[in-house]
């Protein structure tokens, strides 16, 4: 827990260093600090020469001692590696992937065969002879084995078709007739993924696991469920995904009831949501991206069975698929398994010609204004303020990967971190509380880019678009720095090369990224590949610097009539106007409805009700499949470790793992304790990490130290650790009194090994000499923070609530509201107005917790 125990103690700090080894594999090396009563002071090392390798050295910025010569370490004596990296460990047997290239099958035609070598992928696109339908079989040595099936769903209006069928075909199929065989597939699966998504102009339907047998049997009710859902010859589906009438009782009002009608109001209620969905609309005036697929909740009761039905039948044929598998399973099984669906189904072109997204041409002769509304409490504590974004349709013809590429760094030049051109301009502007657009969106056939302000004033909306416009114009006069240019290029390059998803299976992202070009009849593997069109883009900076951008802006920004300016304006009355408007529109339908059809709509709510209630059949839930104890793997995996009980003659025990390829890169964690700090103080963490990364530090303002960690890291963060500890021999299942509990600052960050000593630089940097003293900058934070925060109260309030409700029953959820729920909103509104009135108590909190 966290308390106060005193004025004096001292924090162990620990490294975790991935390193390479050669030849690829790679070990942990943990390295400590101590830090006394005011800060930490001196960055101990160690120097590790790993057989045949060159010696590196973990040192600090300044003046880093050898580990065995610390004063403090006397009190040290063991200690292990902070986290392990999530690489696959190397195994002995390899499969052969080249050789996967030359596998057929005689139901399928190969199309083409290609090597993305950034990522080590062996892709083969086939054509099913038969249904028309495309399969990408990616071979890599990841077991972490990804399928997906994606289909091209442009809808024609805004009655959410495409959502609802996401939905609706999940709920049972022709040889799984259960009502959700996915929460029974999940009792006995081992799945690492399995959802499903619903674009502007595409569903996907994904699964991942790391056995094969599990794997085949998602794959398999996955399959049956999108070509053969129950959905299409049962109402009763479509009325509970989609939408219904419901009514109880003959004299209550009618009401709409449904899942993603719900759902829908829901994001209708949210005014981040609203903004985006009207700049979308704004600059796609003619084609399916003006139009909601996920569906507006007054349009959504307008979709019939009989649509839904049709919409299924037209774009879920395989000829209008998009078929994909990943990972270390056999090329060919993948095959069979997929032909033993596809052979039902003829070639249809009409699937897929219906389904090509037309272009949205560029005709704009002159910039468009909308003003959009969204709903505000009449009782709301300050006057509701306006939302603005400009919108830009980049492009209304294909970008070349090295055009892509481009406009990626520019994005990131101008809108990519807290330091970038356009982003610090407006945040440091005054004119609004937060940065709304997030700039260059390229997920579908046209790229966009947006950006403006939410908590505007309504006399300062036309500032901000000058602002804006005149922000671009002084980025074509006068170009970006050089050192800002190389600091973009090395965070995207990082990125890409790393190809680090996170908790998402990386086969998943590569399908992703696959789909941004092969939904579009192009290649899947264009767009995969980087090392060509960045090698261009380097030598073209290298000879003409900055113009490249400069250009780039004049002619798909400012030159660019083809854009909106979308105003979301507070109304206090729109809530109620849209209530009473559904309640006459429901009321008007039921004076018209008979005696009989109200009777018909009492069966159907009851129907529909029993159905929701009632148990699926044992032989229905018999068809569900699942594994047996004879299909898990009975070997326990080894992780190696390698111990050295006297690191160096320091006392110190080092505990070394070796793991997979990490391409070259060094994953290093530092934790701070925060035992000793006044819980009084705990809501002001988020705060203070914050500070830690965009304030600037020693030298460094806020920019320089942005492009000091953009030009020689892969990023670094800032984050609170809140860890519940359990005693020997108690139950874990009880929760304690808090008594127990481990509590960190957690400095994350990942380097290539040259640039180790950079990232341990930066890491002593941020945490000893953050620039503390920022009070403009804190306040620009703080109003950031209040806006986000009551944005998500709105739009997720299910969340704020749940938070709250998980704080009354663990210490470690009640620090958790503490800092991100609804107390931690009341504790902004605190902070801002201290920062405002008495900035010198504040900053002295602030520094205290730093001492």
């Amino acid at each position: 827990m966290i308390y106060s125990k005193g004025s004096v103690f001292a924090t162990i700090i620990m490294w975790s260093i991935v390193a390479m080894r050669p030849g690829g594999s790679s070990m942990i090396v943990t390295a400590f600090t101590i830090a006394s009563t005011s800060r930490a002071r001196e960055v101990a090392a160690i120097s590790f020469r790993p057989q045949g390798a060159r010696t590196f050295n973990t040192k600090g910025a300044n003046n880093a001692l050898a580990m065995k010569k610390h004063p403090f370490l006397s009190n040290l004596r063991s200690s292990t590696f902070l986290r392990q990296s999530s690489t696959s460990i190397e195994t002995d047997s390899k499969l052969d992937l080249a050789k996967t290239l030359e596998v057929t099958h005689p139901a399928f035609e190969v199309i083409e065969r290609d090597v993305v070598t950034e990522y080590g992928a062996y892709c083969s696109l086939y054509r099913h002879k038969k249904s028309g339908a495309e399969l990408l079989s990616v071979s890599s040595e990841d077991d972490n084995k990804v399928f997906g099936i994606t289909f091209r769903t442009p809808p024609e209006d805004s009655t959410g078709v495409p959502h609802i069928l996401e939905h609706s075909v999940l709920c049972g199929s022709r040889k799984y007739p259960t009502k959700d065989p996915f929460v029974q597939l999940l009792q006995g699966s081992l799945q690492t993924f399995l959802n499903a998504f619903t674009y502007p102009d595409r569903t996907c339907y994904v699964v991942a696991s790391q056995n094969v047998k599990d794997f085949y049997n998602l794959i398999n009710v996955y399959a049956d469920a999108v070509f053969h859902p129950r959905a299409v010859n049962d109402p009763n589906v479509h009325a509970q995904e989609g939408w219904h009438l419901e009514l109880e009782k003959k004299d209550d009002p009618l009401t709409y009831k449904g899942v993603v009608y719900n759902e829908m109001k829901g994001v209708y209620s949210s005014p981040d949501s609203l903004l985006n969905r009207a700049s979308q609309r704004s600059i796609f005036p003619d084609n399916t991206y003006g139009v909601d697929s996920g569906g507006d909740p007054t349009v959504i009761p307008e979709l019939s069975f009989e649509q839904f039905a049709e919409f299924h039948q037209r774009f879920y044929h395989p000829a209008n698929s998009r078929i994909y598998f990943s990972g270390d399973d056999d090329v060919y099984d993948r095959l069979e398994i997929m032909d033993e669906y596809l052979k039902e189904f003829d070639y249809s072109p009409v699937s897929k010609e219906k389904s090509r997204i037309e272009w949205q041409p560029k005709k704009f002769t002159e910039p468009k204004k909308e003003i959009e509304y969204y709903p505000v409490g009449g009782n709301a504590e300050n006057e509701p303020k306006h939302m603005i974004n400009m919108n830009w349709l980049v492009n209304d013809e294909p970008l070349s990967t090295f055009e892509e590429l481009t406009l990626g760094i520019l994005d990131h030049l101008m809108m990519g971190t807290t330091s970038a051109k356009l982003r610090k301009t407006l945040m440091e502007s005054g004119l609004g509380e937060a940065v709304t657009g997030g700039g260059l969106s390229e997920e579908l056939l046209q790229n966009t880019f947006s950006a403006g302000l939410k908590g505007v004033a309504p006399e300062d909306v036309e500032k901000v678009e000058k602002l804006i416009l005149d922000t671009l114009e002084e980025i074509v006069r006068e170009g970006f720095e050089a050192d800002d240019i190389a600091s973009s290029i090395n965070t995207i390059e990082f990125q890409m090369r790393e190809f680090n998803t996170g908790s998402f299976p990386k086969g998943l992202m590569f399908m992703l990224g696959s789909m941004s070009k092969w939904l579009y009849e192009k290649s899947p593997t264009e767009s995969l590949k980087f090392e060509e069109p960045l090698a261009e883009l380097k030598k073209n900076i290298e000879e003409s610097g900055s113009k490249i951008f400069q250009d780039a802006v004049k002619r798909y920004l400012l030159d660019n009539t083809h854009r909106s300016t979308v105003e979301l304006a507070p109304s206090a009355t729109l809530e109620e106007e849209q209530l009473k408007e559904e309640a006459d529109r429901l009321a008007e339908i039921k004076k018209k409805l008979g005696d009989e059809e109200l009777e018909e709509v009492l069966k159907k709510t009851d129907e529909l009700k029993a159905l929701q209630a009632a148990e699926d059949t044992p032989e229905a839930r018999a068809t569900i499949p699942s594994l047996k104890l004879s299909d898990l793997k009975r070997e326990v995996t080894e992780y190696p470790n390698e111990v050295s009980e006297n690191e160096n003659d320091s006392g110190i025990t080092v505990v070394r793992h070796e793991l997979g390829s990490t391409s070259g890169i060094a994953y290093m964690n530092l934790n701070v304790d925060l035992s000793s700090l006044s819980f009084d103080d705990v809501p002001l963490l988020p705060l203070f990490t914050r500070m830690m990364k965009e304030t600037g530090a020693g030298d460094l303002d806020s920019v320089a130290l942005s492009r000091k960690i953009g030009t020689y890291t892969g990023g670094v963060s800032v984050s609170l650790l809140t860890t519940a500890l359990h005693p020997e021999g108690s139950d874990p299942s009880v929760v304690k009194e808090g008594e127990h509990l481990q509590t960190k600052l957690q400095l994350y960050g990942k380097a290539t090994t040259d640039n180790v000593d950079e990232l341990l630089s930066i890491f002593k940097l941020i945490l000893v000499e953050a620039n503390l003293d920022s009070q403009q900058k804190v306040i620009e934070m703080l109003k950031e923070s209040r806006a986000r925060m009551e944005s998500a109260v709105q739009g997720s309030g299910h969340s704020i609530i749940n938070t709250r409700m998980r704080a009354r029953h663990r210490v470690g959820a009640y620090v958790d509201e503490l800092q991100g729920g609804i107390s931690y909103l009341e504790t902004i509104k605190a902070l801002l107005k201290q920062a405002e009135e008495d900035w010198p108590s504040l900053l002295a909190r602030l520094e205290k917790i730093r001492d």
